[in-house]
């Protein structure tokens, strides 16, 4: 069975939102079973940079609303300042 078989369409697919580790993250082979090698799902990759900025302040529960986009930009920049970049997935056709 090949995999257009298992797709069903009455039900709507997406994507782990994930990102690419950077080549200088040594020992990560695989963390998750359905993203490809070195592929973090993004809620990991959160953790990561909130312990290497020494960030105690997090986006999850009611604290989430309180973020300002000045907040979600500051995120993105370290994510991307310590080279992780984002997975580019292909967006499949209805």
């Amino acid at each position: 069975m090949n995999r257009k078989e298992l797709v069903r369409k009455d039900c709507v697919y997406y994507n782990t939102p994930s990102m690419i580790a950077p080549a200088a993250l040594e020992n990560v082979h695989s963390c998750e079973n359905w993203l490809p090698r070195r592929v973090m799902s993004a809620w990991r990759v959160a953790g990561i940079i909130h312990a290497l900025e020494g960030w105690e302040t997090h986006e999850c529960g009611d604290s989430a609303s309180l973020m300002l986009e000045e907040d979600i930009e500051k995120v993105w920049a370290a994510t991307l300042r310590h080279g992780f970049r984002p997975l580019n997935v292909p967006v499949a056709e209805a």
